[in-house]
């Protein structure tokens, strides 16, 4: 979790080396249409760009260096049309293994907030998908944070973040092995958050994952969250299905 944390942070001063170097670009780029001589920084004795156009090459590419994941994850997008077979709404948006594409996904895809109701989002490992059916996942079951209405403009967008970086942080430590995924759904009558897991008869695994889960959601002692094996949820409906587990 650590070096994870380390290459968030790294990933920030490399942004910021690379706005800091672009606005100098552009310094010098107005200084020679004004013809003017714009002013350098400390140190900086030609701009990135015009220093292999002097040696009569092209742009320097400045390579950064890639934070690997330890798995590969896969963003999942579903879209309720009632018309449509429920496989048909599922589609894969994209995959990512580095902590810089991860930021770059996250950057350019809608708010979780801002989804219509009927809309999922779903993250899970490389080949494993968001369903029941799916042979790593039938087994298990979830953690289920259910919100009030209220709660989608001040706290889900936060809560759904904090998931996701539960899951690519490999946050639960032996035991994220164990985890397959995590779902947001959004509702009229309320949204929800589930992290999914791979062995619902697993208890030491699924208290660990989520006594972790709650506790970096920074939820109340008072409030408790759920969970329950898939198989109980398939064959009844949510508001019926009972808790395995509570923590």
């Amino acid at each position: 979790m650590a070096t994870f944390c380390h290459a968030i942070e790294a990933e920030g001063e490399v942004r910021e080396k690379k706005e800091k170097e672009e606005k100098e670009q552009e310094k010098a780029e107005v200084g020679e249409s004004t013809g003017e001589k714009a002013p350098k920084s400390p140190g900086i004795t030609t701009p990135l760009s015009q220093r292999g156009k002097a040696r009569g090459e092209g742009p320097v590419e400045v390579k950064l260096e890639l934070h690997p994941l330890q798995n590969r994850w896969a963003l999942w997008f579903f879209k309720n049309d009632r018309s449509r077979a429920w496989q048909d709404n599922l589609h894969l948006v994209t995959k990512f293994d580095t902590v810089e594409d991860f930021w770059a996904m996250y950057s350019h895809i809608q708010l979780a907030s801002k989804l219509s109701p009927g809309c999922d989002y779903a993250l899970f490992k490389d080949g494993i998908e968001p369903m029941w059916e799916d042979s790593r996942n039938k087994r298990g079951g979830r953690w289920l944070v259910s919100l009030a209405k209220q709660q989608r403009h001040s706290e889900l967008d936060r809560l759904w973040l904090e998931t996701l970086l539960c899951l690519i942080g490999e946050s639960f430590e032996e035991h994220s092995k164990e985890v397959c995924g995590a779902v947001i759904n959004i509702r009229t009558k309320g949204d929800k958050i589930a992290v999914w897991t791979r062995e619902a008869e697993d208890q030491a695994s699924v208290l660990h994952i989520g006594r972790v889960y709650k506790e970096r959601l920074g939820l109340s002692v008072k409030t408790v969250i759920g969970y329950q094996a898939h198989i109980d949820t398939a064959t009844k409906s949510n508001s019926l299905a009972k808790n395995k587990f509570v923590v």
